[in-house]
């Protein structure tokens, strides 16, 4: 009986798998339980099948500074007419939370993507050797294509780990802004409709929308090198709010939302030198490590 599931046939076989083969051969050598008896007697009760033996990947770390530095990008489906699916493709900036570049397309493409990528690149005349282009483990994401480009233009790739998708929560967070819109249709009637419609919320996004990730800033202002001109603003009209009517104020004259210093993915609690993963800003310089 131990030959029979040693045998490259039934290796890979449960028990009650290598029981049922047999007697649809009109064979029977045992039941289902002596064969677990066997099985255990020579210290074989386990897992018998191949299993796929995944190594750890690294948590990826980022850290942006500036706009520029590190862009976030995904792929999300939108509804069209009866099964018709567009592929809307999206690239934020992850410290501005601007939206640097979009398509729609009928169908997922790494030919697309790279297409996006490069104009986006050149758009923005962000500087490659200085920027981090961070997504999931996608088929457009981890193709050789978009891997290449990146490689030729000299822009750094970074990827989530495997089945975690809280390491892209730019892409995830905006997608859901994006389809919480009351306005945002359960079908698109066409591809120009689809567009029509993103045109619209994209323009809305990037210059009205005021984001709570950025001190209520619209993403523009914070992506053009404005926010902090437009801060000072807002607290000149709470001092002037404050000497009117002090005492509204209970702990003072208010000082207003305060501007992130930095975006993260993945930041660290605390560094340790002595083991964990580098951190590092969009161009790459280590500032610390994370366990």
């Amino acid at each position: 009986m131990l030959d029979v599931l040693h045998s490259k046939r039934f290796q890979d076989m449960v028990p009650a798998e290598v029981y049922a083969t047999l007697l649809d051969e009109k064979i029977y050598l045992c039941s289902i339980s002596t064969m677990y008896r066997i099985l255990h007697s020579q210290n074989e009760v386990r897992e018998r099948r191949s299993v796929a033996c995944r190594k750890n990947a690294p948590k990826p770390v980022l850290f942006a500074e500036a706009p520029n530095q590190v862009w976030s990008w995904d792929i999300t489906d939108l509804r069209g007419p009866e099964r018709e699916r567009y592929k809307l493709y999206v690239i934020i900036d992850i410290f501005s939370r601007y939206v640097v570049g979009w398509m729609i397309a009928r169908h997922e493409s790494a030919e697309l993507a790279s297409v996006l990528i490069a104009e986006t690149v050149e758009k923005e005349e962000a500087d490659p050797h200085k920027l981090t282009i961070h997504s999931d483990r996608g088929p457009s994401m981890t193709s050789q294509l978009v891997a290449n480009l990146l490689s030729d233009l000299g822009v750094t790739k970074s990827l989530n780990r495997a089945y975690v998708s809280n390491d892209n929560p730019y892409s995830e967070s905006h997608f859901r802004t994006l389809k919480d819109q009351p306005i945002f249709p359960s079908r698109f009637g066409s591809l120009a409709d689809a567009k029509a419609f993103c045109r619209v919320f994209f323009n809305w996004y990037n210059e009205t929308h005021y984001h709570s990730g950025i001190a209520l800033m619209t993403p523009s202002v914070v992506h053009h090198g404005q926010a902090e001109q437009r801060n000072q603003d807002r607290k000149k009209v709470l001092e002037l709010a404050y000497q009117a009517h002090p005492e509204r104020f209970v702990d003072g004259c208010s000082k207003g939302l305060v501007l992130p210093v930095a975006a993260w993915i993945n930041q660290p609690k605390e560094p340790d030198p002595d083991k964990g993963l580098l951190a590092t800003t969009g161009n790459g310089t280590i500032i610390g490590t994370v366990r």
